[in-house]
C-alpha cells in the first residue's frame, strides 16, 4: 500500500485507535519509508554534530540524584520549520495527520475521550552509547495535559541483544507482562502518556536516536495551567513546553 494516501492514512488510524484501546500501545513499522527515514536520520546526525544537544532534564527529582543517573540522553527541541530541519518537519506533519484524522473518525474508542488541539515541539534525543539509559518513569504522572506519546526511531541494523537500548513498557493491567520495543529504523510508536504506561530505556551500547512528540488534552492542559498559576503566584508559564496549535 502506498504511503500518504487516503487508504494508507485510514489503515494507520484504525491501527492506532484499535491498539491504543486494546493494549495502550501501538507500533507501526516502515512508517515513512526508507527515503524519508534516511533524510530524517541525516538531519538528526547533522543536528547532533552541530553541538546543539544538551543533557535531558528531569521534571521531578525529589532525591536530588545526579541527572545522569536518571537519564543519559542528550536532547534538542525542533519546531520543524527551521532551515535544514525540513525532513523532521515532514515527520511532524505526518504524525499530526495521523492524530488529527484518528480523532475525527467515528467510533474512535478511548481517543474520542480527549480534545486534542495541540502538541509539543519535537524532542530529538540521542543516547550516545556507553550504557546511557533512562530509568523507569511516567511521562505525565501529574496531569500536565499530555495524553499521547509518539516516538519515531532512526536506528539502522539495531540488535537489542548486542546494542541494548530497548524501550520497556510496563502497561497497567498487564499483570507481570511487559512490552519490549526495539528502537529500529523507521518505527513509529504511540502510547498513552499517563500512569497507564510506566517505561524505561535500557542501557544503550551504541548511538541511539529517537524523535518524540507529545499531544495534549486541551481540558487537562488548561486545568494544569490554572493550577500552576495558583501555585506559583500567578506566573503565566507552565514549564518550557507551550502547546503548538494544530488547528
Amino acid at each position: 500500500m502506498r504511503r500518504n494516501t487516503a487508504e494508507w492514512m485510514l489503515k494507520v488510524c484504525q491501527y492506532v485507535i484499535q491498539d491504543l484501546d486494546r493494549f495502550g500501545i501501538c507500533v507501526i513499522d516502515n512508517f515513512l519509508g526508507k527515503d524519508y527515514a534516511d533524510a530524517i536520520l541525516a538531519t538528526t546526525e547533522d543536528l547532533y554534530d552541530s553541538g546543539v544537544f544538551r543533557e535531558g532534564e528531569v521534571v521531578s527529582n525529589r532525591w536530588r540524584q545526579s541527572t545522569r543517573t536518571i537519564r543519559g540522553d542528550q536532547i534538542t527541541w525542533v519546531e520543524g520549520s527551521e532551515r535544514g530541519a525540513e525532513a523532521i518537519g515532514y515527520l511532524m506533519a505526518m504524525v499530526d495527520s495521523v492524530i488529527m484524522h484518528a480523532k475525527r473518525i467515528k467510533n474512535n474508542g478511548s481517543l474520542g475521550n480527549h480534545i486534542i488541539q495541540g502538541r509539543t515541539k519535537a524532542m530529538v534525543a540521542c543516547y550516545p552509547g556507553s550504557g546511557s539509559h533512562y530509568v523507569k518513569h511516567i511521562d505525565n504522572p501529574n496531569k500536565d495535559g499530555r495524553c499521547i506519546t509518539s516516538i519515531y526511531y532512526l536506528n539502522k541494523n539495531w540488535d537489542s541483544k548486542e546494542d541494548g537500548g530497548l524501550l520497556r513498557i510496563f502497561p497497567n493491567g498487564w499483570a507481570n507482562q511487559v512490552a519490549d520495543i526495539e528502537p529500529i529504523f523507521d518505527r513509529m510508536l504511540f502510547f498513552w502518556s499517563d500512569r497507564r504506561n510506566p517505561h524505561e530505556v535500557q542501557p544503550a551500547h551504541r548511538t541511539r536516536y529517537a524523535i518524540t512528540l507529545w499531544y495534549f488534552d486541551a481540558k487537562e492542559r488548561e486545568e494544569a495551567r490554572l493550577r500552576y498559576q495558583r501555585e506559583n503566584s500567578g506566573k503565566p508559564a507552565l514549564g518550557s513546553q507551550q502547546p503548538i496549535n494544530l488547528g
